[in-house]
């Protein structure tokens, strides 16, 4: 890296692409991109001294190939003015997944991988380093509500890798210790079905070079890696790492003994609801104490990790009246939040609001999709966020509508929301997705202060 002194980024609005352009800010280099659209993340970047531009324009990029790095992200169109122009004109250009594989090597690597947990599971785990004053470097998928920040940096050899299957980029890792949070079916537009989903994490784990800790059940065995297997669960007894003697107080949090294989944390209590973050908080543990963080440190961070901006997200939380804001855009991680939700708002109404993301996975998982959102009381659905993706035909947001067994539903532009919004009275409310929902938090949340009291 002592060749280069420009880092370019195209797609550098993205949540794993600007945790690194930060990452090289801190460094010292000089840090510049292109994103598609201004958002409050690059308004953040650009606000920390990068320079970002929103329109594809070859003009923006450094003119000096022989020292600027490019970095770019799979979801830019493969034929983007500036990624060809970088591509034919002698600029050394890396896809995300290699050039956090290089920052990655020769250091002391903790990987979460899964198809839904790892961005609050591997925020956690940061937090728990942090916390201890361990330290590490941590790249995140998310913002850390702890340090408002999707990246830690820390001066000694450990850092924290969220490892994302999106294009296979987590088989970039070599880690020390890595945990699996989940296998599910997702990104079949890469892996095109299950199996090869299973396959690309089997690849996963035999790159790791001490200790897997899988999710209880998931199909990880010694014939897949050389490092020690061992198990997390969030109450399953048969599982190395679990809670027992597990107590929920009236707003949703919990506190439980957390059993391991030296022993027993005892009266341990995650710093957000639900007991869906009871088990990330297990995961996370499970990690820490595998590289020696001791357990009272370990609960005090616990007790004090503030959760992750759009994991489970509550906004509103007035007697009566909810608002939780999740990033959830796949069928077991929507049905997870809402068994939560449930959980910690029993007999209440649910309204959730879903706005799909892709097309190929609206289309893949449009039984699943259904069958997850009539958990709800009340389903709202947005037309589909497309991202990267051209229009499939005959894939939009009604094959979901259709198949969702709820009567009480509707399908509406995301332009309506806000309209139809102020005109129910709610009870407890969900927005879901990975698109621009996001867009919508605020609104929300002030006409729900508006309406129920701050």
């Amino acid at each position: 890296m002592n060749k280069y002194r420009n880092i370019y980024f195209i797609g550098i609005g993205g949540i794993g692409m600007s945790a690194i352009a930060r990452y090289f800010k801190f460094k010292g280099y000089n840090v510049s991109g292109y994103d598609r659209t201004p958002s409050e993340l690059t308004g953040e970047l650009e606000a920390e001294g990068i320079s970002i531009h929103y329109e594809d324009n070859t003009g923006f990029i450094p003119k000096t190939p022989e020292d600027t790095l490019v970095i770019y992200t799979p979801a830019i169109p493969k034929d983007m003015g500036e990624l060809v122009y970088v591509k034919g004109h002698g600029y050394k250009v890396l896809k995300r997944s290699m050039i956090l594989g290089e920052i990655t090597e020769g250091q002391r690597c903790l990987a979460i991988a899964g198809t839904h947990g790892k961005t609050t599971t591997s925020t956690l785990l940061a937090h728990i380093f942090e916390h201890s004053g361990e330290g590490c470097s941590a790249f995140l998928g998310g913002i850390s509500k702890n340090y408002d920040s999707n990246l830690l940096t820390a001066g000694n050899d450990v850092v924290v890798v969220e490892a994302d299957e999106f294009d296979r980029s987590f088989l970039q890792l070599h880690p020390e210790i890595a945990v699996i949070t989940a296998m599910d079916a997702d990104h079949l537009d890469i892996y095109s079905d299950l199996a090869h989903v299973k396959e690309a994490f089997r690849a996963f784990a035999s790159q790791v070079s001490g200790r897997v800790i899988a999710k209880y059940g998931l199909e990880i065995g010694p014939e897949d890696t050389g490092a020690e297997i061992l198990t997390y669960a969030y109450d399953d007894v048969r599982a190395d790492f679990h809670a027992r003697n597990i107590r929920k107080d009236e707003c949703g949090y919990f506190t439980f003994d957390m059993v391991y294989p030296g022993g027993v944390i005892e009266d341990c209590r995650v710093g957000v609801p639900g007991w869906v973050n009871v088990e990330n908080g297990i995961a996370a543990a499970a990690v820490a104490l595998s590289y020696g963080i001791a357990p009272a440190k370990i609960k005090s961070a616990l007790e004090v990790f503030s959760g992750v901006k759009r994991r489970f997200d509550i906004h509103y939380n007035r007697p009566g009246h909810a608002y939780i804001d999740d990033y959830a855009h796949h069928p077991a991680e929507i049905a997870a939040a809402i068994s939560s939700i449930r959980d910690i708002f029993p007999e209440r109404k649910l309204t959730a609001v879903f706005q799909p993301h892709l097309y190929t996975r609206t289309r893949d998982f449009a039984n699943d999709f259904a069958a997850a959102l009539s958990k709800a009381d009340r389903l709202i659905l947005l037309d589909i966020y497309p991202a990267r993706e051209e229009p499939i035909p005959g894939v939009t947001s009604g094959i979901i509508f259709d198949k969702t067994e709820l009567r009480d539903k509707i399908l509406i532009k995301k332009e309506e929301l806000m309209d139809t919004l102020e005109g129910e009275d709610i009870d407890t409310l969900v927005t879901f997705g990975a698109g621009n929902i996001d867009r919508y938090i605020g609104s929300i949340t002030e006409m729900m202060q508006r309406r129920y009291g701050k």
